[in-house]
């Protein structure tokens, strides 16, 4: 699907001038430490979360008590009926299994969405909820939270001022030792049951993985090739492999729940240069001569160091959160109803399941709908 089809910019207003009111579907760990925070960070002049959803009786008592005055219901229909009028959008922060079903309730309504990520569980679903928001003249706008973090920025100003050329090649790990877990009230092992996760790490990290490696490459994948592997008793996978092929490029990316530390190690490769990341450590490596007999050939290139704070080892990403907010709030001024962050958002969803059928298919190459944008 090309990204001309999708992306709808159109002069817009809030529902509503001076602070977007909120309402959060569901309050587990995510909204709860990650959020909420960054809500009040923003201040009330810019967001007021007035209602929660939240299925779980002690989480509603938290919310209550984080919230004092928030209207809490026990669940999004009835939130969304009582508080008709009284909010601009939702924010979905349940687990996957229920972002679709929630995000179209809410867009049917007129409301613009907040989602986390992935989107859907299913390109289908993910599908229906880009083409309601288009209809409802509505923002969709997914949680792409890791691009926000500070290190996260610091190479796209390197790729900006094209010190490295056009990148070419990039990889991207993420190794966890465990699952995430969720808050003891409700299901803390949740993602480890697809029913409510919809997959293992590739469902859980997938998106950041796949968000990033579109921003990278400037472009859309046209293939990929996967494998996957379980090794506990769980319906989820463990680990996931995938190797990608972009219009002008490729991308290889391993994400895994059995690593031995918890990091992310990127790395961007172009025609002359490249940067690499480790957690908060950014080098970034420059073509200063041509390749001569010198050099055996191989060219001589100036290597900088630097350390960008981002605090990767809290899982809360208040910060970056608090600069994705602006963002969606900014879409929402622009009218910008679905956003290449939304169309980025549907293809993380599409590569995803895409990887899982190649996965258990031996491995067999996936042809995608890609291209440059």
């Amino acid at each position: 699907m090309p990204l001309e089809t999708l992306s709808t910019r159109e002069p817009g207003k809030r529902a509503s001038s001076g602070a977007l009111r909120g309402a959060i579907a569901g309050y587990g760990f995510i909204s709860e430490q990650g959020h909420v925070p960054a809500y009040a960070l923003a201040g009330p002049e810019c967001f007021r979360i007035v209602a929660v959803a939240e299925r779980c009786a002690a989480r509603r008592a938290k919310a209550r008590v984080a919230l004092p005055g928030v209207h809490v219901y026990e669940s999004h229909l009835e939130m969304l009926d009582a508080e008709r009028g009284n909010i601009d959008f939702v924010d979905v922060s349940t687990p996957p299994c229920d972002h679709a079903r929630i995000a179209l309730d809410a867009l049917s309504r007129g409301l613009h969405v907040l989602c986390e990520k992935p989107l859907a569980t299913t390109t289908a679903d993910a599908r229906a909820m880009v083409r309601m928001a288009r209809e409802q003249g509505r923002v969709l706008f997914p949680c792409h939270n890791y691009k926000h973090a500070p290190v996260v920025k610091a190479v796209r100003q390197v790729l900006d001022a094209k010190d490295i050329g056009r990148v070419r090649m990039v990889t991207l790990q993420t190794f966890r030792n465990t699952h995430a877990k969720g808050v003891d009230d409700w299901r803390k092992d949740w993602r480890r049951e697809r029913r409510f996760s919809g997959g293992g790490i590739a469902m859980d990290h997938g998106s950041h993985t796949f968000y990033l490696a579109f921003d990278w490459l400037g472009a859309y994948p046209t293939s990929i090739t996967a494998k996957m592997s379980t090794l506990g008793p769980f319906d989820t996978e463990d680990n996931l492999s995938c190797s990608m092929t972009f219009p002008e490029g490729t991308a290889s990316a391993h994400l895994s729940w059995t690593a031995g530390v918890r990091k992310v190690i990127y790395t961007i490769h172009g025609e002359r240069g490249a940067v690499r990341v480790e957690d908060d450590d950014v080098e970034v490596s420059r073509m200063t001569g041509d390749a001569g007999a010198g050099d055996g050939g191989h060219g001589v290139w100036a290597t900088n160091h630097e350390r960008v704070s981002s605090n990767w080892k809290d899982a809360s990403h208040v910060g970056w959160f608090r600069s994705m907010f602006d963002h969606f709030a900014r879409a929402i001024d622009a009218g910008d109803w679905v956003s290449r962050e939304t169309e980025s958002s549907l293809r993380c969803v599409d590569l995803i399941t895409s990887a899982y059928a190649s996965a258990l298919d031996g491995s067999r190459e996936r042809e995608l709908t890609g291209g440059r944008w």
